[in-house]
């Protein structure tokens, strides 16, 4: 292989794993959490850091301007006495400054001569904004909105941006226009602060310490186009403002000086003038109304003892105040940190990091939850940084402007007049003196701490030294004139930003990179600064600031550490500084910035690499004395040897000494970094991407694939990815050092005969051994700023010598540079698909090959064998596109361009069909059957003799086109067969990543066959590759059914013969896809069971004889088996595995998998099984159950049903899923009766217009919301019946269910029966209360029939009579109701199913004890209640005797008995009523009231008596 067309082999797989690990090395390295590096800072010495003296500045003032001219002038025509304010735009790269009622907007990276102004209001002017448009609302001119807040109104005006005619600025020009229609009062309210979001919503902080927004619409003619809300204010605050004068309000108002946005959370935080800070929660979305959620007054109190959990270090001087206020607060990047959310800056100059989530308890704050985001819930000061320190003699110089010490009058504390804190950037205005302002920056401190460098046996090769540490920071000091007024980030061009974050994308999000050049400018840049320099210096230019003061404008650049390194090669300084820098930022980071300036990659137009530096830089990347060279690490120690005695621990016999390992040099890791970083953002990322549709459960892509980058992204990435091969391709052309010199005697693959597969110390693969001329056998001595000892003089114990080593890593280069051209070539190619539609190629593709290339990552795509394949199916369908016969081109033109731009995945041998592509040519043309079919079978009988062809898979759609279905099932299947000789997919003894990969191949000749399948029934089938069309011949699209259902046939027997058990589950879960579940059960073969079993998840026992019997699990202990999880395909194979069982006569088979079906737990929330279809799936199992018991069965006797009683527990489950059914109904009543205000109080609105809905709405709204979710918890699962009763019946007191559910279970743990009587009363009065006595009577005609007569007190009568009574004597005396006389006896009679008897005996109980019933006019309600027992019992002997119907008898009867029918009463019976009517009417006559009301009573019971004795 030469080294130029190199392949993907060996060397570039080796590279990848390399790559992969250090990407994922650096990724640990740069991804600590900032309360992780603060918490860390806590305990460290030095947090704080100064430039060195011997570098360049990190922050450069590179432009300071004056004030526009016509500004100064108007303010001083005011006499300096006007109100003045200022501030920054930076979305339209503009400054702003008002003076009274004038408004100035001028440029502030450059002065182009343009100060437009507006005056068009004579009130003077307290605060401005700038907002995005919301769109619909103005013309597409206008994309933002100033606006402006006087005392008495509101004014927007449109601003329009014109580019520039080059269009490389956007913001050129900017004009104002005046909105008339939009102006509304303040009514009264003096804003002091505007903030806006970037979905255009305007926020107002006022002077009465309340939030307001301004909303703005299209509007009509009677409707206001403007209107203001305050979200803070409530009833008492409006009556104070509207109806209590000013002169009658006292106290202070705390008023509103700064709000702030977190646009990535959407959280709002608003900082008052007594430096209290509050958090307002807008919503998952941002488009909520702000929700206060906590408040807190003391972050800037020093007593408050929070610094990083621990207690606050003492104060410096005595003249330092008790709490600092708060200058300024700023959201943190979810780049930043997960667990911190706001940064506030006190005016001593300390950072105050606060949290909006709760303690997790290990000290950090707990921000996600489950995988999501948590809302705001409180506000908590989590850690405090102190402010930058100061030294009381010190002088701080830096360019031109030098800033003297302090006196020691000015004390030791900063006096913050302005902050800006934005992605690891702090910039300070200190005013502590009176004479001269100064800016602190903070950035930052990239480099190795000193301490760590001192000592190399703790460091490594690699960039660990940089792992998670305390933050350190470098201040750097800037003189400025004037009083600082506002500070902000110069944000990048919007096109900018949007291509460099998808160049920087991580892997945790594999959606589409969308570049907008609007949307989110500001979270962008934040979110790019925050991944820091090192990871962004190759792709982001340097990061700038604006400051304006009293004075003027200044533009700061912060120098990125390879800017500082280009600045000491441009200065050609002395060597020892260079060493520094190497020293400083660790060989690896170093060689990396080299490399970035070598092979001229770095992102800075202002700041461009020359051929000087960049041949300066290279000689720095090879320099021996600066990267170091190859060693061995032994022990875990950097250096040749290890050192296992110590003069202070002696020698320990039983410490293991581990073996050497080879660490590479600094240029190595340089290279692996720098290559890492490059294709981070693309690596382990799928190359497409679903647009469309959500991807399926199977992993294929239901939408249309598209790449995952834009062409611009790619094509960027490309230009660097091949600006670096081409460098180090040339210094190996040229020899130029240790890599050109070592590649320069030849491919040092030849070399060597010590390799091995494992990876060293630091993450290199050993795979790179070679040894080479023992030119280099003596290394010279390194100076590495301690990453490596030199050599020493000491003879050692190496498993390689000097020369292999350095062989390994000049291999280990070679492979990086391989794999860079491979990565270049990728992207090439991906450029071409997408600039030639790749969806719609795509579409040409099988299903296997779509669904491989939805999942294929670009390493699987650089590196891989599947890569490799589908990258030739996708270059074979580009060709496809030219050569169709309506082609778009020549092959020529697409040629050239693949040739040149991805020679390794472009292979010219693609049209190879031979003998057997003209014998399928001619057949297609042949109109006569047999000669058709015999030119068909002559190529079969061709490509059967090579069956392993790379483009046999294609002629199959050929053999469809000419129905020789024959072929299109045995040529996959040969090739199956070829593909694995060995037959490792079904060998279980061999590795399981074999056997994978076997199946694998397997399956894709599997799908020829049955999407041949699908192309019979009307789906649509795959297509051929490259030269293939496909063809059909006439009359192939109108076959008839019957002949459709022989080829079918035809097909599924064919497959069904061919011993291939992985072939047959293909064909079976085609077939069920298919629908064909009818032909599956009638054609299946005898491993059909066996893979409906499998697919289903369904266990079985093998008997002794190999039959598979029912599993004999006690029903307390299957549970947990038979209710796991399953899928809505497992559950289809299920069933069609009980209708096998059934058309097979096997019952109890059948009736164990539906019971597996309707006791199967639903996966993510599915909702497609319901309680419906479980009473479907157990009532199918009774009838199976039952089956089985009457008929005898194979594999289920009567016998054995008998003994695992599945009937009886079948049954019992049934009647709990029936008690489930009830609760679930009674539920959604509950829950239907609160739709209407639940629904509208989900939505955040319970009135329709009003955001702030009454309690009482809010109450029902969350009875409503507690009902549907437990209604939604049974539909989806089944319950036990204890779960029923506890959980669901009893908190919704439906009593009903719970008396049947008690009477199910024959419930007897209480002697007495006082949960049955608890129950049963609970149920009456919940009856009285919805409809009074008349009510619980019907309750009770309903439930007692079902309970009676019932095991363990399930009808307790003499409870249920009493209570019955009390309450109808109650509510009678009351006037609430009237109860009829003869309501409860009725209900009492219905409830026992009409037996009078055991109602009679009830009643004599209840009246025979007085001190129950002490009332007389109880007594006499009750002895009512008898004489109409007494009566209806009386008629049921009589009828019962003369063959009536039951029915009859609960009739009520009045008045006396015929002759006749006393006649046929048993005498027994007759002596028994006859006696208690006489002792009933005595009991009427003694009770103590007036005779009117007993005599009715009396007489009833006379009569009766009189009637019976006849």
């Amino acid at each position: 292989m030469s080294m130029e067309g190199e392949a993907v082999g060996a060397d570039v797989e080796a590279a990848g794993r390399l790559l992969s690990d250090t990407i994922s090395r650096d990724l640990r390295f740069a991804s600590g959490d900032l309360v992780d590096t603060l918490d860390a800072a806590r305990f460290a010495s030095h947090p704080y850091s100064s430039p060195q003296k011997e570098w360049p500045p990190v922050v450069d003032v590179v432009n300071a301007r004056e004030l526009p001219p016509v500004l100064i002038e108007r303010y001083n025509a005011a006499g300096g006495q006007g109100t003045a304010l200022c501030g920054i735009f930076p979305a339209i790269r503009r400054a702003w400054a008002t003076v009274d009622d004038t408004l100035f907007l001028w440029r502030f990276d450059k002065w182009d001569g343009q100060c437009p102004e507006y005056c068009g209001e004579e009130q003077v002017i307290c605060a401005v904004g700038l907002a995005k448009t919301i769109p619909g609302v103005f013309v597409e001119a206008i994309q933002y909105l100033v606006v402006i807040a006087n005392p008495t109104e509101l004014v927007l005006l449109g601003v329009c941006c014109s580019a520039s005619n080059d269009g490389g600025d956007q913001f050129a020009e900017v004009s104002l226009q005046l909105l008339p229609e939009y102006t509304i009062s303040t009514d009264g309210i003096t804003m002091t602060c505007i903030t806006t979001t970037e979905q255009g919503r305007i926020f107002l902080g006022g002077r009465d310490g309340h939030l307001y927004e301004l909303l703005y619409t299209s509007g009509t003619r009677w409707q206001s186009r403007c209107r203001k809300v305050c979200h803070t204010a409530g009833l008492g605050s409006l009556l104070s403002r509207w109806v209590v004068p000013n002169a009658l309000k006292f106290g202070a108002v705390d008023a509103i000086v700064e709000v702030v946005i977190d646009e990535e959370r959407n959280i709002l935080y608003t900082r008052t003038q007594e430096s209290k800070i509050q958090v307002f929660d807008l919503g998952k979305s941002g488009d909520a109304a702000p929700k206060k959620i906590a408040e807190e007054s003391r972050v800037g109190d020093q007593r408050d003892g929070r610094y990083g959990g621990a207690r606050a270090p003492a104060v410096r001087s005595g003249n330092r105040a008790g709490k600092a206020a708060i200058i300024s607060i700023s959201p943190v990047s979810t780049t930043e940190s997960k667990w911190l959310h706001l940064v506030a800056v006190a005016s001593d100059g300390r950072r105050i990091y606060l949290s909006t989530t709760p303690s997790s308890g290990g000290g950090h704050v707990n921000g996600v939850a489950g995988g999501k985001v948590q809302r705001p819930s409180v506000l908590r000061v989590v850690m405090t940084r102190p402010g930058p320190p100061f030294t009381p003699g010190g002088t701080f110089s830096f360019g031109s402007t030098t800033v003297g010490p302090r006196t020691q009058t000015d004390g030791l504390l900063l006096k913050v007049e302005a902050a800006h804190c934005s992605s690891g950037v702090l910039i300070l205005s200190d005013a502590s003196t009176a004479s001269t302002s100064r800016i602190l920056v903070t950035s930052r401190d990239l480099t190795i701490p000193a301490s760590t460098n001192a000592n190399p046996s703790k460091n490594s090769a690699c960039t660990a030294s940089r792992s998670l540490k305390a933050l350190r920071e470098t201040v750097t000091v800037v003189g400025v004139e004037g009083r600082t007024l506002a500070i902000a980030d110069v944000l990048p061009a919007p096109d900018r930003a949007a291509a460099v974050e998808a160049s920087v994308w991580e892997s945790g999000n594999t959606g589409l990179i969308n570049i907008s050049t609007t949307d989110e400018e500001s979270t962008r840049a934040r979110r790019l600064w925050a991944r820091g320099d090192l990871a962004t210096q190759h792709i982001l230019p340097r990061r700038r600031a604006i400051v304006l003061s009293t004075m003027g404008m200044m533009e700061l650049v912060f120098n990125r550490p390879v800017d500082l390194l280009q600045r000491l090669l441009e200065a050609n300084t002395q060597r020892l500084a260079v060493e520094e820098f190497f020293q400083r930022f660790g060989p690896g980071e170093a060689a990396a910035m080299c490399l970035l300036l070598a092979a001229r990659i770095t992102s800075d137009e202002e700041n461009m690499v020359s051929m000087s530096i960049m041949e300066r830089a290279a000689e720095a990347y090879e320099d021996a004395r600066l990267v170091g060279v190859p060693q061995m690490q032994d022990g875990g120690q950097a250096g040749g040897q290890s050192n296992p005695v110590s003069a202070t621990s002696g020698f320990n016999m039983v410490q293991t000494v581990q073996d050497a390992e080879p660490v590479f040099s600094g240029a190595h890791e340089g290279l692996c970094l720098c290559a890492a970083r490059l294709l981070r953002s693309v690596w382990e990322l799928p190359v497409m991407i679903s647009k469309g549709d959500a991807r399926g459960d199977n992993g294929d892509a239901g939408g249309i694939l598209t790449c995952r980058l834009p062409a611009e992204a790619m094509q960027t990435l490309e230009e660097k990815i091949r600006s670096l091969e081409q460098f180090l391709r040339a210094r190996r052309n040229q020899r130029r050092g240790l890599y050109g010199r070592v590649m320069g005697m030849g491919d040092v693959s030849g070399y060597g005969d010590r390799q091995s597969r494992s990876f060293g110390a630091n993450g290199q693969d050993r795979d790179y051994g070679a040894v080479v001329s023992t030119e280099f056998e003596t290394p010279p001595p390194t100076r590495t700023g301690g990453d490596r000892t030199p050599m020493t003089n000491k003879r050692q114990r190496t498993p390689y010598s000097a020369s292999e080593l350095v062989a390994m890593e000049v291999r280990g280069l070679e492979c990086v540079r391989r794999l860079l051209r491979r990565s270049g070539e990728a992207l090439r190619l991906l450029q071409l698909l997408q600039h030639h539609h790749v969806a719609r190629l795509a579409q040409t593709l099988d299903a296997q090959i779509r669904r491989q290339l939805s999942q294929l990552t670009f390493h699987q795509l650089v590196c891989s064998a599947e890569g490799e394949q589908v990258a030739t199916r996708l270059v074979a369908a580009l060709m496809e596109y030219y050569v169709a016969p309506d082609g778009r081109g020549t092959v020529d033109d697409i040629s050239i361009k693949l040739r040149e731009g991805c020679p390794s995945y472009y292979n010219e041998s693609d049209y190879m069909f031979y003998q057997a592509v003209e014998c399928l040519e001619r057949a297609a043309s042949v109109h006569d059957t047999e000669e058709r079919e015999n030119l068909a079978r002559e190529a079969l009988d061709l490509l059967g003799k090579v069956p392993e062809t790379a483009d046999l898979l294609s002629v199959c759609q050929r053999f469809e086109d000419i129905m020789f279905y024959e072929a299109v099932v045995e040529l996959p299947l040969r090739k199956a067969r070829a593909l694995d000789p060995p037959e490792d997919a079904f060998n279980e003894s061999v590795e399981e990543t074999q056997r994978q990969a076997a199946l694998a191949a397997r399956q894709q000749c599997y799908d020829v066959v049955t999407n041949a399948l699908r192309t019979l029934k009307g789906r649509t089938g795959h297509r051929g590759e490259v030269g293939t069309p496909s063809r059909p011949v006439p009359g192939h699209s109108s076959l008839d059914d019957a002949t459709r259902e022989t080829y079918i046939r035809q097909v599924v027997q064919l497959g069904v013969r061919w011993p291939d058990r992985a072939f047959h589950r293909s064909l079976y879960q085609a077939m069920i896809e298919l629908d064909m579940e009818n032909e599956l059960l009638e054609l299946g073969g005898p491993d059909l069971v066996p893979f409906l079993q499998s697919a289903g998840n369904y266990q079985t026992m093998q008997a002794s004889g190999g039959s598979i019997r029912t599993p004999k699990t006690p029903p307390q202990m299957s549970g947990s088996r038979v209710r796991q999880p399953i899928t809505s395909e497992q559950a289809k194979h299920l069933e069609l595995l009980s209708r096998y069982y059934v058309r097979r006569r096997q019952h109890a088979l059948a009736a164990h998998v539906l019971l597996r079906l309707a006791e199967r737990r639903q996966i993510g929330g599915s909702d497609d099984l319901s309680l419906q279809h479980r009473f479907e799936y157990l009532s199918n199992a009774v009838l199976q159950a039952r089956s089985a018991t009457s008929s005898a069965g194979a594999l289920a006797t009567t016998t054995e049903i008998s003994d695992s009683g599945l009937l009886e527990l079948l049954e019992g489950k049934l009647a709990v899923l029936r008690f489930q059914i009830k609760i679930r109904d009674e539920l959604d009543a509950i829950a239907s009766k609160f739709q209407g205000p639940s629904d509208a109080a989900s939505n955040g609105n319970l009135d329709g217009g009003d955001p702030y809905p009454p309690q009482g709405s809010l109450f029902e709204g969350a009875q409503w919301r507690l009902a549907r979710e437990k209604a939604a918890e049974l539909e989806n699962e089944l319950k036990s019946i204890t779960q029923l009763y506890n959980d669901y019946a009893v908190p919704f007191e439906l009593w009903e269910v719970c008396l049947e559910i008690l009477n199910f279970s024959n419930y007897s743990s209480d002697k007495d029966n006082s949960v049955m009587r608890e129950t049963w009363t609970r149920l009456l009065d919940q009856a009285i209360k919805l409809g009074g006595v008349v009510e619980a009577c019907s309750v009770l005609r309903r439930v007692g029939p079902q309970l009676y007569p019932g095991g363990g007190g399930s009808l307790p009568l003499d409870s249920i009579c009493l209570h019955l009574e009390r309450a109808a004597q109650d509510r009678s005396a009351l006037g609430l109701e009237v109860v009829g006389e003869e309501d409860i006896g009725r209900a009492l009679l219905l409830a026992c199913k009409g037996a009078a008897e055991p109602v009679q005996r009830t009643y004599d109980r209840l009246l025979a004890s007085g001190a129950i019933l002490p009332s007389p006019p109880l007594r006499l309600q009750m002895l009512r209640s008898v004489l109409y027992v007494m009566r209806e019992w009386a008629r049921q002997v009589v009828t019962e005797q003369g063959g009536s119907a039951l029915g009859g008898s609960l009739q009520t009867i009045g008045g006396n008995m015929s002759p006749g029918d006393s006649g046929v009463l048993n005498r027994g019976v007759k002596d028994k009523l006859c006696t208690a009517a006489n002792r009933y009417m005595t009991e009427v006559r003694r009770l103590a009231m007036p005779q009117a009301q007993v005599d009715s009573v009396s007489r009833g019971f006379q009569d009766l008596e009189e009637m019976l004795l006849g």
